[in-house]
């Protein structure tokens, strides 16, 4: 492996077996489920989660690792809604987007100041950046599917709930 390549966890190589596997299933423009997902980014910075009744799925599965992981559309609008009384300040960009049939693969940078309890962790004031890589399937339009590796490592190393080594 050459240096600075990206190392991925066994379940994003699973997701994107799934993903190639899968080319051609219900194909959607590669344009609208970009612009879904905008949308999707842009609602959840903003936090007006209503627009997810337009761009989710009421079936919405969710792979990510993170803490509060639901599913369903509701219940991927109560974890958003967790993380951003968390971080009222969240602000999520889109980087790198990777298409392939109805599958959008990403990198998402995140900065917020944690403001409220976040994981059990009292409000700390501290300003975090986090990065995000995740894979999502659309149909018809919506948001259906996710999977993701968070950087909870490091988000909680910056919030001091774990020591950072010497």
């Amino acid at each position: 492996m050459s240096r600075g390549a990206p190392v991925l966890p066994v379940t994003m190589w699973a997701a994107l077996h799934l993903m190639i596997c899968r080319k051609g299933m219900n194909p959607m423009s590669v344009e609208q489920n970009k612009a879904t997902l905008r949308a999707l980014l842009d609602a959840i910075n903003t936090g007006h989660l209503d627009a997810f009744d337009d761009l989710v799925a009421g079936d919405f599965q969710e792979h990510l690792n993170a803490v509060g992981a639901a599913q369903g559309r509701e219940g991927y609008k109560q974890m958003m809604n967790a993380v951003r009384a968390a971080f009222p300040d969240l602000n999520l960009a889109h980087h790198t987007i990777v298409a392939e049939g109805d599958f959008l693969a990403y990198r998402v940078l995140g900065t917020g100041t944690h403001e409220g309890e976040f994981a059990g962790i009292p409000p700390t004031g501290k300003q975090v950046n986090f990065q995000l890589m995740e894979i999502m399937r659309f149909e018809n339009g919506k948001a259906v599917e996710r999977w993701g590796e968070l950087d909870q490592l490091g988000l909680l190393q910056q919030l001091g709930a774990i020591p950072v080594p010497d």
